[in-house]
């Protein structure tokens, strides 16, 4: 299982530092929260690696092998859940997985929701990442047989509360 290193609140030289020790002894690593500073920086120092402004998600991916048992499905429901989607998505594929990303799907265009519902069947498991009052993550639970993991997210129209309104609902 690929190291993560956490690069909010640390200084770029000490994820360097920090990445440099585990990419002696692992093919891949994730780093999350890095801002495009950090990015840049270990970018300079460790230029193999990867970097999703939309995240700040930079990753180290030596090893592409697909382990897991079957695809993943993430789904974010608009433009605004992007950023929470592509860090699923990501961390995802680091860890070894196969995922297909499905964007724009929210229940205000539920039909984008139907058009995509032989993609959702077909994956192992789906990553919902809405905010909202989490609706999607329950309308995507009724069309498939697989696990939903719902991750609500801070956007949204109406009383969303920073995410936190989603967090019964899921």
């Amino acid at each position: 299982m690929p190291e993560v290193i956490f690069a909010q609140g640390k200084t770029s030289p000490q994820v360097v530092a920090i990445a440099e020790k585990l990419l002696e002894n692992s093919h891949n690593v994730l780093i999350t929260r890095a801002d495009a500073a950090c990015a840049a920086f270990v970018l300079e120092k460790l230029p193999e690696g990867e970097y999703f402004p939309l995240s700040g998600a930079l990753r180290f991916r030596r090893d592409r092998t697909n382990r897991g048992k079957g695809k993943i499905a993430v789904v974010c429901a608009g433009t605004s859940d992007m950023p929470v989607a592509e860090e699923a998505q990501v961390t995802a594929e680091t860890m070894g997985n196969e995922v297909d990303a499905i964007h724009d799907i929210g229940v205000a265009g539920i039909h984008r929701l139907m058009s995509n519902r032989e993609r959702l069947t077909e994956a192992r498991v789906i990553v919902v990442c809405a905010g909202m009052e989490g609706a999607l993550p329950s309308a995507v639970g009724g069309l498939v047989a697989c696990p939903v993991i719902a991750v609500p997210t801070s956007v949204g129209y109406g009383a969303s509360f920073h995410g936190l309104a989603a967090l019964p609902a899921c």
